[in-house]
């Protein structure tokens, strides 16, 4: 038998909800992962009896789970369906009971409503990039009624990811961009703040490309100039050739940048019936 011992963050749920959108999906497909082993083990299927987010912590980005004591291979015994009724503080779901006399999938049924209630409810809607939004309702409302099992889950999410990395999830837009106020305001001189965002300091979010840097600032009024920066989020490890950048914006041209990289540049297009900036 090996040990092996790691160092995790606990899970702070308030402070979660205020990180990007990005980060939280990827703690949800960590989880997503993580219960598809469980219920796939060389043990059988595995339920954690105490699902809640304080059994877990935070591993270089990566969610684990901490405390496998209450976790059981055990599934209900059942002699009809009758017996095999998966009740939570408000639901229950009726499941079958299998020839073998056991609750059919209850451990795993289990396990993905918890997530569902501690975790997708919370993390995945807010602030979503709006053409997935429906996708994420899928999954919502899927595992909100235990329509979806581990499998389909782990799919409708790696579907998620596939076209958030590949940039499919943008709508098409002319190369000059029409501009939206949304009347955000700043203290003049100060750095442009957006939320979420990456860093407190100023305004650092991640975007797939220029073309969507350019549309962000062009729908805040406050927002005057940005550098996008040769830094990649976590999605770009896993494709090097289309991933979200990360871009930092500036109020007036005021502040330090977050890097003096640049993998594309955006200039001022000063036109009374233009846009603000447009693709260089």
């Amino acid at each position: 038998v090996t040990a092996m011992l790691e160092l995790g963050s606990p899970l702070e749920m308030i402070q979660l909800l205020q990180t990007p959108w990005e980060e939280r999906f990827k703690i949800c497909l960590s989880l997503v992962k993580l219960l598809f082993y469980l219920a796939h083990s060389p043990l059988g299927s595995i339920v954690l009896l105490d699902f809640q987010p304080r059994q877990f912590v935070m591993v270089d980005g990566n969610l684990k789970v901490t405390d496998m004591d209450d976790a059981s291979t055990e599934e209900l015994s059942c002699k009809e369906d009758n017996d095999c009724t998966l009740d939570f503080p408000t639901k229950s779901f009726p499941l079958k009971c299998s020839a073998v006399g056991k609750c059919e999938g209850i451990n795993e049924k289990k396990n993905l409503f918890n997530a569902y209630r501690y975790f997708f409810t919370y993390l995945l809607p807010h602030s979503a990039p709006p053409a997935l939004r429906p996708f994420l309702s899928d999954i919502l409302n899927a595992t909100g009624d235990l329509r979806y099992g581990i499998n389909e889950t782990l799919k409708a999410f790696e579907k998620v990811l596939h076209l958030y990395k590949s940039g499919l999830y943008l709508q098409k837009r002319p190369l000059l961009l029409k501009a939206e106020a949304l009347g955000f305001r700043t203290v003049e001189g100060e750095d442009y703040k957006c939320w979420p965002s990456y860093s407190h300091l100023g305004c650092l979010l991640s975007v797939h490309g220029a073309e969507e840097a350019a549309a962000i600032c062009n729908s805040q009024s406050q927002c005057q100039s940005f550098i996008v920066t040769q830094r990649r989020t976590w999605t770009g490890e896993l494709d090097k050739q289309c991933v979200p950048v990360t871009f930092a914006i500036n109020s007036m041209g005021q502040g330090e940048p977050i890097s003096s990289s640049k993998l594309a540049f955006l200039f001022p297009f000063q036109d009374a019936h233009s846009p603000r900036f447009r693709v260089a």
